[in-house]
């Protein structure tokens, strides 16, 4: 199957099983174990949302069942900390929210 480069994609088990490319960045989890408070400040299309995704893959443990299919081939799925999917995330998306309508509609 050909790769295909992913555009607006911010889901990462859609990027991991959909064949498309992907820049393994799954070693900054490790790294992110020393921040009390990790904030994520880029600039729009840099990967914040797709990185959330993917931590919330590697910590929830519903996707404990999935760990070799959406990690084995990363990092951080060679070299598991022990915490992961150890975890039960709650996944809030605001971005379906329409404010337009008022304070009393949301």
């Amino acid at each position: 199957m050909q790769r295909r480069i992913p555009y607006g994609i911010g889901n990462y088990t859609e990027l991991v099983t959909g064949g498309f490319y992907y820049m393994d960045k799954s070693r900054f989890i490790r790294e992110l174990k020393q921040f009390k408070t990790p904030l994520f400040l880029r600039p729009r299309r840099f990967g914040k949302s797709l990185f959330c995704s993917m931590l919330e893959c590697y910590y929830d443990c519903r996707f404990a069942p999935r760990f070799g299919e959406l990690f084995g081939a990363t990092d951080i799925g060679r070299n598991p900390t022990p915490d992961h999917n150890q975890y039960a995330v709650l996944h809030l998306d605001f971005s379906v929210v329409d404010p337009s309508h008022g304070l009393a509609e949301l």
